[in-house]
């Protein structure tokens, strides 16, 4: 039994070390073996048409805006228009206690009458005098004193006109009135309130048809909205649109008047207004909205899915699909997102075919197989322009 077993261990060592060579060149033979093909989907790219737009936040201002203070003191006694009501100019709006003011112009036309009589007697007894005074009746100093009188009495009335003119304009300010036609707002007085001369607040209106929307934009872009301000086609055709709260597009378009005259050293920007038509006075001052300028992306364009670009340090790519199903990946010069596609401004020919889906498993030179082979490559859509978010 003893000879026999060591007749066969020899045997069988000799067969374990075979099977265990095997396992190694199997193992080696698999880890020298090219990589499976990757499963993706792809897509043709192609032209699409696009209308593109750059966008702003923006604030919504009245054109004209006034606060209306009270310019004399006194209770109010008259309010003459209703919270939110729309005036014209010269319309009546507020009237503060008259009593006092009406008093003044009395007693002041009265002084004005006083100082007439005045006058009139001084410049009679001038005339006198100096008749008196060819007849030597009379001494020359009793005439130059007449003169004097007659024209102390001038100055009398003269101030007296003056104090008629101030106490008349008190009374006329007694009144207020729009000085131009707009929305006024909430009253901030009661009748019965006491008005303090140029401090108390009574109301403010602000014009809103037209009505302006107020942008920052950044100082590179100045030279940019400069041009767009003197293209008349800028001002005719819809380049300036705005987006309201609750995504709600406003329909009439606007046109540039104002560009700030220079630029805030803080933030770097300046100011753009941006008119629109507000007939039916849907813009309020204050509202916050969106402001879409048209850009250079607008019209034919090459589209890709923005999934299918990848972002390395600033830079972006996408994996095009070459000869034998190899990828290679290229750098791109993006622009406008369009929906869920974004516009390939460099880097990409039509009818190249690009990994749409499952670029995070590819590297350079990866063998891919499509996900459906009968499937044709996705093309881009060639119908109605496409609106950039």
């Amino acid at each position: 039994m003893n000879t026999l077993s060591t007749r066969l261990f020899p045997v069988i060592l000799t067969a374990f070390a075979l099977a265990s060579c095997g396992n190694k060149k199997e193992e080696e033979a698999k880890k020298n073996a090219p990589p499976p093909p990757v499963s993706v989907a792809v897509y043709k790219v192609g032209e699409e048409p696009v209308v593109s737009f750059d966008t702003y936040p923006g604030t919504v201002v009245p054109l004209n805006e006034v606060e209306l203070r009270a310019e004399v003191g006194g209770y109010v006694t008259g309010i003459f228009i209703k919270d939110g009501q729309r005036v014209t100019k010269g319309q009546r709006l507020y009237e503060l206690d008259q009593t006092r003011y009406q008093a003044d112009l009395r007693q002041a036309q009265a002084q004005l009458a006083v100082a007439r009589s005045n006058y009139a007697r001084a410049a009679k007894d001038a005339e006198r005098y100096n008749r008196l005074a060819q007849q030597d009746a009379i001494a020359r100093q009793r005439v130059d004193y007449a003169q004097t009188d007659v024209a102390n009495a001038a100055s009398q009335i003269s101030a007296a006109q003056a104090a008629v003119t101030t106490v008349a304009q008190n009374l006329k300010r007694s009144v207020v009135v729009a000085p131009f036609a707009g929305t006024i707002g909430i009253s901030q007085v009661k009748l019965g309130s006491l008005a303090t001369q140029g401090s108390t607040l009574l109301n403010t209106i602000s014009s809103d048809d037209p009505i302006a929307v107020d942008v920052a934009v950044g100082e590179q872009q100045i030279q940019r909205f400069q041009k767009l301000q003197r293209q008349p086609a800028a001002k005719a055709d819809s380049v300036y649109t705005l987006v309201m709260a609750g995504k709600q597009e406003y329909s009439a378009p606007g046109k540039i008047t104002t560009i700030d005259r220079a630029v805030d050293p803080q933030t770097g920007t300046v100011k753009v207004r941006v008119q629109f038509p507000n007939a039916q006075r849907l813009l309020l001052a204050g509202m916050n909205t969106t402001l879409r300028v048209r850009n250079d992306d607008t019209g034919r364009q090459l589209t890709i899915p923005y999934k299918a670009v990848t972002e390395q340090m600033g830079e972006f790519f996408v994996y095009v699909v070459g000869d034998s199903s190899k990828v290679a990946q290229r750098k791109v010069a993006l622009g406008t997102r369009v929906d869920d596609k974004v516009v390939v401004r460099e880097g990409l020919k039509a009818n190249e075919t690009i990994v749409s889906e499952g670029v995070q498993n590819l590297r350079q030179g990866a063998v891919v197989k499509v996900d459906d082979p009968n499937a044709p490559a996705q093309p881009a859509d060639s119908g109605a322009p496409t609106a950039a978010k």
